[in-house]
């Protein structure tokens, strides 16, 4: 049975295009994407530290995830 891979992105359109690219290397190692994070056997919280609010909003998931 394969992994699950749960990603959430913020910020601009770069930070979406990494999110995908990095599912995409992942996917070689077993691992598909899950929209749930409780599912996740690996979890990725993508965030644009140059904008404040993103980087707000990646700690308050942080605590909420763990």
């Amino acid at each position: 049975m394969g992994k699950k891979l749960f990603i959430k992105t913020w910020g601009c359109q770069m930070n979406v295009y990494d999110s995908k690219k990095m599912a995409d290397v992942l996917a070689p190692l077993g691992y598909a994407a899950t929209d749930a994070p409780d599912d996740a056997d690996l979890m990725i919280l993508n965030t644009c530290h140059i904008r404040e609010k993103a980087t707000e909003k990646v700690f308050s998931d942080l605590g909420r995830l763990r």
